[in-house]
């Protein structure tokens, strides 16, 4: 009986290259791959936040972010106009899911006056991880000039969660009882 491997190894890359969805060649420095890239380390991040020890509501609300996310990863894989027509894609409820998110934590926390220096407990410094390479995937979503509609609309979500991954790490340095570290500019 000849047993079958999943070699996870297909040496189509050793060039440079690799292919957006549907089998389109593209270099490994294009720079939707960059974009989608930065999402996948993004969603990475997110998972990481929700392993931890917080709110079950919250690490249900990032796994469904999650999926988003790869919603707008796939968007940006399509090589062209009907193949981004046969993907699913995000919606304005999507976002107003994030906006309602925001709100809900915003309500426990404090008006925010000054900047805030990242840290004082993991879990919190992971969440500002994520907002800051979310901010970098919408700078380089932003850079690529999206004209699709279902395109414009993650580009819009990538935004929102952004804010979403901010608050969220000042919502749970208060369950915690981890005081925010404020930036005291030097004379």
């Amino acid at each position: 009986m000849t047993r079958q491997t999943n070699k996870i190894y297909t040496k189509r890359g050793d060039g440079g290259k690799t292919t957006l969805i549907g089998g389109v060649p593209v270099d490994k420095s294009d720079l939707r791959l960059d974009a989608y890239g930065s999402l996948d380390e993004l969603n990475s991040f997110v998972g990481l936040v929700r392993d931890f020890a917080i709110d079950p509501e919250i690490k249900k609300t990032l796994f469904t972010i999650q999926s988003r996310i790869f919603i707008a990863e796939s968007l940006l894989a399509a090589p062209d106009t009907a193949t981004l027509e046969s993907l699913p894609g995000l919606d304005e409820n999507d976002v107003e899911f994030i906006e309602t998110e925001i709100d809900r934590m915003s309500e426990h926390l404090n008006p925010l006056q000054k900047f805030i220096l990242p840290g004082g407990h993991p879990v919190v410094s992971y969440c500002y991880i994520a907002c800051t390479i979310c901010r970098r995937a919408e700078r380089k979503m932003a850079g690529l000039k999206l004209k699709e509609s279902k395109q414009s609309v993650a580009l819009k979500y990538i935004n929102r969660l952004s804010d979403y991954l901010f608050v969220l790490a000042r919502y749970v340095a208060k369950e915690l009882g981890i005081e925010e570290n404020f930036w005291i500019p030097e004379k």
